[in-house]
């Protein structure tokens, strides 16, 4: 993988290609210092990153108006479209973006998509300052032989199908086979995993599109292996840390952000800019600011830190002690672990951090330990199973005989090299045929460039930037995925996406960005009607809402999700 290099750019570098503060420059200062104009910003995305930044945003300047764009029709994001459906409470955080939107300095513009109906450029002539937080709506590739055969998806696709994302509406996967294998260990990899696994009847009550529920109701998979390069050790064993609801007081969030906006915000620590002493092991310096990560996020500062923020490459995907409990309970299925790929664990677990050392010892007593009387006639009666293959790398889809479909997938055996960071999965020259009739490939989402105008690192898949400020286009930001990588959970993202927030309000404060009024809105409406395009405004989508609601409640669902964007737009009366 290639550095990073340009996440280390000082911020004095960014201030040479700056030409010096003129008079105006001085006279733009002074009217937003006394905030005797309203700085027009505009936010790219809808979903945890886009809200987060907004919120920030508005929660720390008093006068600042966010327009927030959003590609589909309703917005959220992977929160809507993500989340799995059996995991409701991660929902939740939907009602703090609900509050955001409702403030009348924001406002929701969906149906908008950025780069083709609108471009960048549009939008930074039309706003004082612009958020990328579009996120990664694409997926690694595996590149093998193979991969193009009916019955492989990428777990992001079928992640999509179940969760009522209009453009996998129509995916279709067929269930009809006993084995499925999911081609990597994360967090994704166990929801896809659980999802094909969990009764019907345990669905029944979410809000999993009921397309899917009726294709699972008839699923005949009774095995799903969950494939791995590395070992136990290597399955990037950190917590989960669950959104907070917001920057409200009592919240995991309080003292995010120390001496940026002039005061503490962490209880028990003065005023002004503390020393780090004050904030204890998690806290660290970023665009000037003393920052503390909410609890699970990093254990010092250091690489933790870095890598919570996107500054290092990112570790391993990330299985949680609750998702992993999930998954050894679930109702009607066994676990599959071979107590030789845990061979001298115990004793190197020692050192682990906490978190760490919970989910592994989960997973020795489920391999090694001889399970309770109760436990055993459960696991007796389980007509499913799924497993964990370790140190194996996905070498070649192989066909049917016919050629017509997935029949396997053939793993090359692989052992570790190297230590630390450096570690990495080489192959031993051995390869293992494992028969399957559905392969989900879960190794990784993917950004996509926007805009011609917005530089793009293809290889590591984000928008080169240096703490949230694009590189060689002032006035521009991002947040979230597209900021640092499809990595961490929506409390990365949250942290992540308030420091990106931060930054543009120092940069606001200190004349960095156009000065003068700008039209925002009022512009880029114009432009959309000159071209056909009418957006969707948050109440519109309030009104899509009490239809799902309205249609889920006859089934007992929190909602029935609307997965046709035509009929969206016909019950919006367009």
């Amino acid at each position: 993988m290639a550095p990073r290099c340009w996440r280390w750019w000082p911020w004095s570098a960014w201030l040479r290609t700056r030409p010096p503060p003129s008079e105006s420059t001085q006279s733009f200062r002074q009217q937003f210092s006394t905030q005797e104009q309203t700085p027009q910003i505009c936010v790219v995305g809808s979903g945890p990153a886009g809200f987060y930044t907004a919120q920030h945003l508005l929660k720390h300047h008093s006068r600042a108006h966010v327009d927030i764009y959003e590609k589909q029709l309703v917005p959220f994001g992977l929160v809507r479209y993500g989340v799995a459906p059996d995991h409701p409470e991660v929902k939740n955080v939907i009602n703090t973006f609900t509050r955001t939107a409702h403030s009348d300095r924001c406002a929701f513009h969906g149906s908008v998509a950025v780069g083709r109906d609108v471009t960048v450029q549009e939008l930074r002539d039309a706003y004082h300052a612009v958020v990328l937080s579009y996120g990664a709506d694409d997926h690694q590739a595996l590149e093998i032989p193979g991969e193009e055969l009916p019955g492989v998806f990428s777990a992001r696709a079928f992640v999509g199908w179940y969760n009522g994302l209009p453009e996998n509406r129509a995916l279709a996967p067929d269930l009809s086979c006993d084995t499925a294998v999911v081609l990597g260990q994360g967090n994704v990899a166990l929801d896809v995993a659980r999802i094909l696994l969990t009764p019907p009847e345990h669905l029944e009550k979410t809000d999993i599109t009921e397309a899917a529920l009726g294709a699972l109701r008839q699923s005949q998979v009774k095995t799903v292996w969950i494939v791995g390069r590395r070992g136990a050790l290597q399955v990037a064993f950190t917590i989960k840390v669950l959104g907070p609801e917001g920057e409200g007081p009592g919240s995991q969030v309080d003292g995010l952000l120390l001496g940026g906006c002039g005061r503490a915000e962490l209880p028990g620590v003065e005023e002004g800019e503390p020393g780090r002493a004050h904030l204890g092991p998690s806290a660290f310096r970023a665009g000037g600011s003393w920052w503390c990560l909410p609890p699970g996020l990093g254990s010092g500062v250091g690489p933790r830190v870095d890598r919570a923020l996107g500054l290092t490459p990112p570790p391993l995907p990330a299985h949680t002690a609750k998702e992993l409990r999930e998954m050894i309970q679930l109702p009607g299925t066994r676990p599959i672990l071979d107590p030789a790929d845990f061979l001298g664990l115990q004793d190197r677990i020692k050192e682990v951090p906490r978190p760490r050392k919970r989910l592994m010892e989960l997973l020795l007593r489920a391999a090694t330990e001889k399970p309770e009387v109760a436990e055993v006639a459960r696991r007796a009666s389980a007509s499913r199973a799924w497993g964990l293959r370790f140190f194996r790398s996905p070498q070649q889809v192989l066909p049917s005989p016919d050629g017509r479909r997935v029949a396997g997938v053939r793993l090359a055996v692989t052992r570790l090299e190297g230590v630390g960071e450096a570690t990495r999965a080489v192959p031993t020259g051995d390869v293992e045929d494992l028969p399957c009739g559905l392969v989900l490939s879960s190794i990784g989402y993917k950004s996509r460039p926007i805009d011609p105008s917005v530089p793009f690192d293809p290889k590591l898949g984000v928008i080169p930037n240096v703490e949230g400020r694009v590189v060689d286009v002032p006035g521009l930001y991002c947040s979230g995925w597209v900021k640092r990588g499809p990595t961490g959970v929506i409390t990365t993202t949250m942290t992540d996406s308030f420091v990106t927030g931060q930054i543009l309000l120092q940069d606001l404060k200190a004349g960095l960005l156009p000065s003068g009024p700008r039209p925002g809105y009022a512009a880029v409406k114009a432009l959309l009607g000159s071209r056909g395009v009418w957006p969707v405004s948050f109440s519109d989508w309030e009104k899509l809402d009490a239809e799902e609601v309205s249609r889920g409640q006859g089934a007992g669902k929190p909602r029935e999700k609307l997965l046709d964007p035509q009929e969206m737009l016909r019950l919006l009366g367009r």
